[in-house]
């Protein structure tokens, strides 16, 4: 008797690129491992054994996987099905190099596209509004210094108005701003060629992609047409491009519609949206309560997630707005920087450094409790925890990457981050069976990231 699981894995990687995928897959995970055995390889199909569990890939609309065995062994197979979901996530971001993304709001500036820096890639979705006052602390010290003891009132004061002015703060960080008549954002992309891509920028530089860009907006949205990717190969074959349904892929995001269907479920009013056009997949929420509340959303984050995904991470960052999070969390970092200048001074002199680590690490992991709080809120009302388990996934595959080996499991718990690691939050996430029935989600989450991190010391 053979134990079966079968899953799909949603990719963005067009189906002409399948045999590449599978190359890919085989040169990178498959071969370097002893104890794998490649049983048959063609061009959409893959047959291997890991131990005593065979698994077999199929791509065709989707990637298809089917692993069975005659022993079930669930924590074998979860980490199977992990290290594939972490190869096609690496193999898309190769393919990101060479692709042609193009985002649009109708009637709006056309803007190029701003591809992630290292440091956004490595950092996942946005923080905390905590992440803020960490960048202030320097302009702290400097104002104690000129004005003393009376910086204190000046520098709290600041702080509250950097909070309820921080939705202008996010407007100028975004790009398009999303109404209900103008809900939607259009998102088409060309998968190309090394090679096309760059003797494309050889011969026309950079710049001639944001013209690429412009004329496509002008002869489909800018003239009241919808937005087909023929238009787009016409116009990318004057440039030696040579497009192919195969490799092109678009989507139209009603973004509005999300965020309102987000709202409605925590019965809150519909918080302002602006887009920022990076390719970093992001998602933030600030203000100082639901009635005057912003979150900003990455064009990457909706050209990567599904429907049900996208709703669930604003259900996450909503969580925040509900639970007035910024507020609170203002609160106990200036409760932190007024001891830190009054009763904690003694100490603070004896080593300002030491006081500072620890003091920090101690903010950032009583944020874990919020941010976990928001993941359970998200459950509970959007009622897609999976979702949002997924939706982490896909954000954060680097991180969950490295987040496996176990010496890393403790530094995961303990390092200047607001967030838990993220395969805590994914397997609380899919572990939760009846979300409504927690009574008091922050107290269930003070608990849970106690003990996620009592456990790291074991693993």
């Amino acid at each position: 008797m053979f134990y079966t699981k079968t899953f799909t894995i949603k990719t963005e990687i067009s189906p002409a690129h399948y045999p590449k995928f599978l190359d890919f897959l085989y040169k990178y995970y498959l071969y370097p491992n002893p104890k794998i055995n490649v049983l048959e390889f063609m061009d959409n199909f893959l047959l291997f054994k890991f131990d005593d569990i065979y698994c077999k890939i199929v791509c065709g609309e989707e990637i298809n996987i089917e692993l069975y065995s005659e022993h079930f062994d669930e924590e074998k197979i979860t980490e199977i099905e992990e290290d594939l979901f972490i190869v096609v996530r690496y193999f898309e971001d190769s393919l990101k190099k060479y692709t042609l993304c193009f985002s649009w709001v109708e009637g709006q500036e056309i803007i190029p596209e701003k591809p992630p820096t290292r440091k956004e890639e490595s950092k996942g979705i946005f923080g905390n509004i905590i992440l803020i006052y960490i960048l202030f602390f320097g302009i702290n010290i400097v104002l104690f210094l000129l004005l003393g003891f009376y910086a204190v009132i000046f520098i709290i004061l600041l702080q509250f108005l950097i909070l309820l002015f921080s939705g202008y703060l996010y407007r100028w960080i975004g790009d398009w701003i999303i109404t209900p008549k103008n809900p939607y954002v259009h998102i088409l992309k060309y998968q190309l060629s090394e090679d096309e891509y760059k003797e494309f920028e050889k011969k026309f530089g950079k710049e001639a992609i944001v013209d690429i860009k412009k004329e496509i907006y002008n002869k489909t949205l800018g003239a009241g047409k919808p937005l087909k990717p023929e238009i787009g190969e016409k116009i990318l074959k004057k440039y030696g491009f040579r497009c192919t349904p195969l490799y092109e892929t678009s989507k139209t995001i009603n973004v509005y519609e999300i965020v309102k269907k987000a709202a409605e479920k925590f019965k809150i009013p519909i918080p302002k949206i602006v887009v920022s056009n990076t390719m970093v997949a992001n998602a933030a929420a600030t203000g100082p309560n639901t009635k005057h509340g912003l979150i900003i959303i990455t064009t990457g984050l909706l050209a990567q997630l599904e429907h049900d995904e996208i709703l669930s991470v604003i259900g996450h960052e909503l969580g925040h707005l509900v639970g007035k999070d910024p507020l609170v969390l203002l609160v106990i970092v200036s409760t932190e920087f007024v001891l830190r200048l009054t009763v904690l001074l003694p100490i603070v002199m004896i080593s300002p450094l030491l006081y500072i680590f620890i003091a920090m690490a101690m903010i950032f992991f009583i944020a874990k409790f919020f941010e976990a709080k928001a993941d359970l809120l998200s459950a509970i009302y959007i009622g897609k925890p999976k979702s949002l388990a997924q939706a982490l996934r896909k954000i954060g595959y680097q991180r969950l990457a490295l987040e496996r080996e176990p010496h890393n499991k403790i530094f995961d718990w303990l390092k200047w981050d607001p967030h838990p690691p993220l395969y805590f939050r994914i397997k609380r996430l899919e572990s939760l069976k009846n979300p409504k029935k927690i009574k008091n989600p922050l107290i269930k989450s003070i608990k849970d990231v106690i003990k996620g991190f009592k456990e790291s010391f074991t693993m």
